[in-house]
């Protein structure tokens, strides 16, 4: 579908480096707003090398930079600076996310930035916030997954782990992205743009809402309980007898009920003491367990899914990498398209809200400085 974006005639002027900043800008970008990401020259953002595996392109950048112009400035050059200042005066926002403290050096900070452009949206976002006793610290998803707490939770009764994907850095774009938009329409009706300062600890802390409410006043916390639950029995992964895993999930004794009479075919379960309530059945998972594998060994991963559809027992098979690439669900919705970038065309994945009222902007990822000569020929600027 073509026809205007929502975010059409906003311009917005980036700092960014890895994670956090470009993806807020990326979906800034895909709603139709011009994104002009400042990078060195020469290198250009770090995170364009942490691998060479989207057909020798990294594989962290070429997700969150499509859609983007590049411009290469050195900033300890006046010259250079001078140019993103010109940038600057004809933006709507911008984005930070470089060392702290390193946009104030500049003289590029929200307060000096707004006192001149009151209209202006400037976001900063970091690991700790503008303030605070951290922070000047530097930090990384890995640190900050610690920090909140994540880590904790997260992993097997043995050993700790991490997420397998940026979880803060996922979750300080997101939320950056989302009070952009939001600091957009106050502007639409007020007229005055906003310093909104976003971190990635507070934005991670919000997504640990359960783990921290369940440990409040000293009470224990979720235990780490692998890719199962630490509070809902029966729930994760069961090998069946061909050897493949079903990951299930029984949310209410309703569902208990029918999963102890149509699966198990065990009815006489559902009212054990042993599993009675998610309470007890917490407490005796390793029964459980036992019983629910045995009952699966005589069945392939087809069968029991199959048993669990009819039960309408939530259920998912163990999916990889490749699987996700090819799976018939996202195929059927179409979910899938290409975009350029300085390798040839990417598949990329369309973003998940879908709009009746207009296509996604989905343009190329760029060259580090690309757009360097039609951007000052734009300024009337050269370096």
């Amino acid at each position: 579908m073509s026809g205007p974006r929502p975010l059409d005639h906003i311009t917005v002027v980036s700092l960014e480096q890895a994670i956090a900043a470009p993806l807020c800008t990326r979906h800034l970008a895909d709603l139709g707003a011009r994104v002009i990401k400042v990078e060195r020259p020469g290198t250009g953002d770090f995170a364009r090398h942490y691998d060479q595996r989207a057909r020798g392109q990294s594989s962290h950048f070429v997700w969150v930079n499509r859609s983007k112009e590049s411009l290469a400035l050195d900033l300890k050059q006046p010259a250079h600076l001078a140019v993103l200042r010109a940038l600057i005066d004809r933006a709507d926002v911008l984005v930070q996310n470089l060392a702290p403290g390193a946009t104030a050096r500049l003289g590029l900070d929200a307060g000096t930035l707004r006192a001149a452009r009151p209209e202006l949206i400037v976001c900063d976002i970091s690991g700790y916030g503008q303030d605070g006793p951290s922070r000047q610290r530097k930090a990384y998803d890995l640190l900050i997954q610690a920090e909140a707490g994540l880590i904790s939770v997260t992993g097997t009764p043995e050993a700790p782990a991490k997420s397998g994907n940026s979880m803060a850095d996922i979750a300080a774009g997101m939320y950056a992205y989302s009070a952009i938009l939001a600091a957009l329409l106050q502007r639409g009706k007020t007229g005055q743009g906003s310093h909104i300062d976003v971190s990635m600890l507070e934005s991670l802390v919000e997504w640990m809402g359960y783990p921290l409410y369940y440990a409040m006043d000293g009470a224990s916390p979720p235990a780490r309980a692998g890719a199962s639950h630490a509070a809902i029995q029966p729930y994760g992964p069961y090998t069946a007898g061909d050897g493949q895993t079903v990951i299930l999930g029984v949310q209410n004794e309703r569902e208990w009920h029918r999963f102890c009479e149509q699966v198990l075919t065990q009815p006489q379960l559902s009212t054990d003491p042993r599993f009675h309530s998610v309470t007890r059945r917490c407490e005796n998972e390793p029964a459980l367990r036992a019983i629910i594998e045995q009952a699966f060994a005589a069945l392939s991963a087809d069968q029991v899914s199959q048993l669990l559809d009819d039960a309408q027992i939530a259920n998912a098979r163990m999916n990889t990498m490749a699987g996700v690439w090819a799976h018939p669900q996202l195929h059927a919705r179409a979910r899938l398209t290409t975009v350029g970038s300085p390798a040839g065309p990417l598949p990329a994945f369309w973003p998940p809200a879908s709009q009746s009222g207009f296509s996604h902007h989905m343009g190329p990822v760029p060259e580090v400085g690309e757009h360097n000569e039609a951007i000052l020929r734009e300024l009337g600027m050269s370096l």
